[in-house]
């Protein structure tokens, strides 16, 4: 394990739903509690969920020895944690999540990690979704910089086609064909959608980013509007996120601060802003045209295409309309360039892709792969396999929507194509 040099040891505290449902607010109260009762050189912090729902209450400990993470932590174990870990000096090696603990004696069971990919999810479970230096800490808003300063609107599509990035909200249509097809409408006003109406049951994959890393959906979203030419966005969030839609809340609130959303962003003259518009839980408002009535103000039913929203969209402006997932990629696209990306996944389902585990698995919880990877890997390697070691029967993809892939398809790549071909 790479040994990291640290002045004050830091403890992390999973605080994203699942970790609060698991118990981490209490643990979070206690720790807290021993750090201003006994003076120690230590800060809790609070971060998204690394994706190990099945373990939570996840609490990690960062010193000059490195990164300690520590599973199902209750207040009995907290104690222990900070007495014999914070104040000691000494892993509690019974209490660890190993795989993430390099350097202890103990061999993990299973590597949840090992076949992880993280673009979308680098963030998630490592910076605090409240602090926006955390985010700037990590490059943040570095894409948009980029973007603003040193490239045209032309180029940074023409870098996002490159890249192959394809919508991440089921269709999988390509993301710069779509921002294209709106750039090419002249108006001057326009609108940018990011749907969070995440209705499938079983599925956290937008819960989870907006709860881990809000500013990285924002910036995604800024450098989609300066392609597109729109001013004003939309997170269209289920009312159900109150956890997530309360950190948007306070990511928008932060980035105007700093000068990242609004007027003349980076010193250019580009200006956009966002609002959150909280949805009444109508899973037919996951659909674009019935997301844009709700927006509106009126009943969520989808409309008659053509007109698609790119030409006529909300209030009738050309409007571009990507999920959660689709904009948390585009920064890192930016900063690190197209053949970065494509340099996961497969030729035409390029990068990662995120999935919720939930059901009847060991490892229930959230998962970033390459796309390309087959089911049986991402359900057995990476989730651990079926509880009890039962038989597997089916697993549902992409939700009421989708399908169930039954044992003899486990062997099925998981792109977009082989899917549809399945």
């Amino acid at each position: 394990m790479e040994k990291t040099t640290v002045d004050t040891t830091t403890i992390l505290v999973g605080y994203a739903s699942c970790g609060i449902a698991a118990g981490a607010r209490e643990v979070r109260e206690l720790l807290e509690q021993k750090v201003a009762e006994t003076g120690t050189a230590a800060e809790v912090k609070q971060t998204g969920c690394l994706g190990i729902c099945f373990d939570e209450p996840i609490v990690e400990v960062h010193d000059e020895k490195g990164r300690w993470v520590y599973r199902k932590v209750n207040e009995r174990k907290a104690e222990r944690i900070f007495k014999d870990h914070v104040q000691g000096g000494d892993p509690v090696e019974g209490f660890l999540f190993h795989e993430l603990s390099p350097g202890t004696t103990r061999e993990p069971k299973a590597y949840m990690f090992r076949q992880q990919e993280r673009i979308a999810l680098v963030n998630s479970g490592v910076i605090d979704p409240e602090n926006i230096d955390d985010y700037l800490a990590v490059e943040g808003y570095e894409g948009l910089r980029k973007a603003l300063t040193g490239m045209t609107p032309d180029e940074v599509l023409d870098e996002v086609k490159e890249s192959g990035l394809r919508g991440r909200g089921g269709g999988g249509f390509p993301a710069g064909v779509k921002w294209g097809l709106c750039k090419q409408f002249d108006d001057e006003q326009k609108y940018l959608i990011c749907n969070a109406d995440e209705g499938d049951p079983g599925a956290f994959m937008d819960r989870n980013l907006l709860e881990g890393d809000p500013h990285s959906v924002l910036e995604g979203m800024a450098i989609a509007a300066y392609v597109i030419g729109a001013n004003f966005g939309y997170v269209y969030a289920r009312a159900e996120y109150p956890l997530a839609i309360r950190r948007l809340n306070i990511a928008i609130e932060q980035a105007r601060e700093r000068g990242l959303l609004g007027e003349n962003i980076f010193g250019s003259d580009f200006s956009f802003d966002i609002k959150v518009k909280e949805g009444a839980g109508a899973f037919v408002c996951g659909e674009e045209t019935a997301l844009i009535a709700s927006i509106e103000g009126e009943r969520g039913m989808p409309r008659i295409r053509p007109p698609f929203p790119a030409e006529s969209g909300l209030w009738g402006k050309p409007t571009n309309n990507n999920n959660v997932e689709t904009y948390a990629n585009v920064p890192w696209i930016i900063r690190n360039g197209a053949e970065a990306y494509k340099a996961y996944g497969t030729e035409k389902s390029t990068g990662t892709k995120v999935f919720s585990l939930a059901g009847k698995i060991k490892r229930g919880g959230l998962v970033e792969v390459p796309m390309g990877m087959t089911l049986r890997e991402v359900i057995y390697d990476v989730g651990g396999g079926i509880e009890r070691d039962q038989e597997f029967k089916a697993v549902q993809l992409g939700g009421p929507s989708g399908g169930c892939v039954p044992a003899q398809l486990l062997d099925t790549p998981v792109d977009y194509d082989s899917i549809v071909a399945t």
